[in-house]
């Protein structure tokens, strides 16, 4: 059996996230989407906007790629695929908010689908746990001199990641392979560091999906951070209006603003940066491959390849996000680079 995932339709809906990638490749949980199709279904997932060959010995199911499939659904899909018909428990990710908004559910899934039947590495007895047997520590990683908290959920620390002295952790959490808690940092559920993250300050119910940082003392709240963002020191969302009123959050699909609910705060693309003190609005939306600074609140929209108030150049973008990617002992690559081409292209059309 080999699963078509049908992501085409859904890219759009879902900026500034699937602006640079498919849909399949966001992270909520543990996982990116497609991670958690793999995991069960190694070398038999396809998407739609990829190149398929459909095969005569194989039967191709095909499923919408904004299904986030839970753990119940994998696992009687593997059984039987006429529950492909049926997604139990699963949910549906329409709009960008909802990433951080399934955080939680969607950490509790994966945790069951990576830790079934495995042994978690201890953890150190200079450590506080609580409810440890809600904790899942993979090998090479380090804690030190901090308190877990299971209680509300699970927490899982990824390969050779690293909490450092004094971090006070409250579960659904994940740090990621290679990532890193800097000293005091306070994490409340549910929240995720994607691979290779740099987290400090204040984290509550946000999503990072990887490579990003936000290193230093300031708040992030009910958001979601690309891959290869920095939030610089002193950085700072506001994820609920004074009136307590319901947030309104820029929808590219439909050129207007939508309604997400009572809290949500920052949404980051892909390569994007703040500057020291940066203050974001309630539901503030930032593009891709953009460089945010001034002296006053930035705007709740900010279009892709953006410097400031001016246009971010290609060339000087490109070297950039290499400068940045270096630092972390990756390259751009030729793929990333004409991705990012084809959006400069169409903004200045």
């Amino acid at each position: 059996m080999n699963i078509l995932l049908d992501d085409v339709p859904y890219n759009d809906q879902l900026y500034p996230f699937a602006a640079t990638r498919s849909m399949v490749h966001i992270r909520v949980g543990i996982l990116t989407i497609l991670e958690k199709w793999q995991f069960v279904f190694p070398g038999k997932i396809s998407l739609s906007s990829e190149q398929f060959t459909d095969t005569a010995d194989a039967e191709v199911i095909k499923i919408p790629a904004n299904i986030i499939p839970s753990f119940i659904y994998l696992q009687r899909l593997k059984e039987n695929i006429d529950n492909a018909k049926n997604p139990e428990d699963c949910r549906t990710l329409l709009y960008p908010w909802q990433i951080f908004e399934c955080n939680d559910w969607a950490i509790r899934e994966d945790f069951k689908l990576i830790t079934e039947n495995r042994n978690s590495n201890k953890i150190s007895d200079d450590n506080h746990t609580i409810c440890p047997e809600n904790i899942f520590v993979e090998p090479g990683a380090q804690i030190n001199y901090s308190i877990i908290n299971a209680n509300d959920g699970p927490v899982y620390i990824g390969k050779n990641a690293e909490i450092l002295e004094g971090c006070l952790i409250r579960g659904p959490f994940v740090l990621g392979e290679g990532s890193r808690l800097k000293m005091g940092t306070k994490i409340y559920g549910a929240t995720t560091l994607g691979p290779h993250c740099l987290g400090g300050g204040e984290i509550k119910n946000s999503v990072m999906m990887g490579y990003s940082n936000k290193a230093h003392d300031g708040y992030l709240g009910d958001s979601v951070i690309g891959e290869w963002c920095n939030l610089g020191a002193g950085t700072s969302n506001s994820n609920l209006k004074n009136t307590a009123g319901i947030v309104k959050v820029w929808d590219k699909s439909k050129n207007a603003f939508a309604e997400a609910g009572p809290k949500c705060g920052l949404l980051m693309g892909d390569y994007s940066r703040s500057a020291i003190n940066t203050s974001f609005n309630t539901g503030s939306v930032v593009g891709v491959c953009c460089n945010i600074f001034g002296n006053s609140f930035p705007s709740k929209y900010i279009e892709d390849f953006s410097w400031g108030n001016e246009t971010y150049l290609f060339e000087k973008a490109i070297r950039d996000i290499s400068n940045w990617k270096k630092l972390k002992g990756k390259e751009i690559t030729q793929t990333e680079i004409d991705s990012l081409k084809i959006l400069y292209e169409l903004k200045h059309k």
